[in-house]
């Protein structure tokens, strides 16, 4: 049996249809609050053994005496802009850590979801050695919650026979289109072009930085689900926290003039400024370091920003279409 968090998001939904794919469908107990409506369609049309409440999963995870073969705990509170911290703490730290502890205590390997907003402003670097994890300082709650929970499973005695924190970067993608403020640049970039003909982007507040030119790791999806059923499959590598990234940066401007040429609509960029409430805690610039998941024996190229684009384009937004 695999438990999966998360089901209904983003992410979660996108790995749910990969392990159906990959001929996971009656063993898969999949988790999240359920309450959400316009979430449903991520998991329309897909096979599980058993769809339980986060408010109860952990209780019965503590106490089944089924036998558990692996863990995905995807799910989280991932609002950049929310500064509620006991929310964070206890969705995306304590909930965690009761996850983490019976995967020790059972010998159940665990894949969980941190994030690249651990970095914060990026001044300490984008390694994911764990020498220098304790370094970062994150710019949201959201960040810090990811942080903390990062450095509590380094200091533990007691671990997962295997386990993989996935530092992800900027993920884009179909199954986002519950996310409203959160989505993906990409998103917004092609509903702003197909509602208005241009694309507003947020201007630079810093000297170092021109208009449009603050830039970030951008990854599909679908790289991702290729990079955690790696790590899945492949347990002999070294547990361990791990970006998820392409290890490229690219440009805002570079992300805009490919969702025109996606939708064969001619480029019409302005700029706006960046709303007060984000601004203090903007990432300028992100990058992976992806030399430890490459020594970890990862080969597969990830797909270009403007083949991703294209496709998300073309085969997901303009369809309305689900993975």
């Amino acid at each position: 049996m695999i438990i999966l968090t998360g089901v209904s998001g983003f992410i979660g939904s996108c790995l749910l249809t990969k392990l159906n794919s990959s001929g996971f469908n009656r063993d898969v107990v999949v988790v999240d609050d359920f309450y959400k409506l316009y979430k449903d369609k991520n998991t329309d049309n897909k096979v599980v053994r058993e769809w339980m409440h986060r408010d109860i999963f952990l209780d019965w995870f503590e106490k089944t005496t089924q036998k558990v073969d692996f863990v995905f705990h995807i799910g989280a509170r991932t609002d950049t802009t929310l500064l509620d911290v006991e929310i964070f703490n206890e969705l995306n730290l304590n909930y965690s850590k009761r996850i983490w502890n019976v995967c020790s205590k059972r010998g159940i390997p665990l894949i969980y979801a941190s994030s690249a907003a651990t970095y914060g402003d990026g001044r300490h670097g984008f390694s994911d050695d764990h020498s220098l994890i304790q370094n970062f300082v994150p710019l949201n709650p959201y960040g810090d919650s990811k942080h903390k929970f990062d450095l509590w499973a380094l200091d533990q005695k007691d671990k997962p026979p295997f386990w993989i924190g996935c530092k992800f970067f900027n993920v884009y993608g179909p199954n986002e289109y519950h996310k409203g403020r959160m989505a993906s640049v990409i998103f917004h970039t092609f509903h702003q072009i197909k509602n208005t003909g241009g694309m507003k982007l947020f201007r630079s507040h810093r000297p170092d930085f021109q208009d449009g030119h603050q830039s970030r790791d951008f990854i599909y999806v679908k790289d991702i689900l290729n990079m955690i059923l790696y790590f899945m499959n492949n347990q002999n590598v070294e547990s361990g926290i791990y970006n998820f990234g392409t290890g490229k940066a690219r440009s805002f401007m570079d992300l805009a003039k490919s969702t025109f040429t996606a939708m064969f609509v001619k480029e019409n960029i302005s700029f706006i400024d960046t709303p007060i409430d984000i601004r203090d805690a903007y990432q300028y610039f992100t990058e992976a370091d992806m030399t430890k998941v490459r020594a970890a024996g990862y080969t597969q190229e990830f797909t270009s920003l403007d083949d991703g684009i294209n496709e998300y384009v073309i085969e997901y937004l303009k369809k309305e279409k689900y993975f």
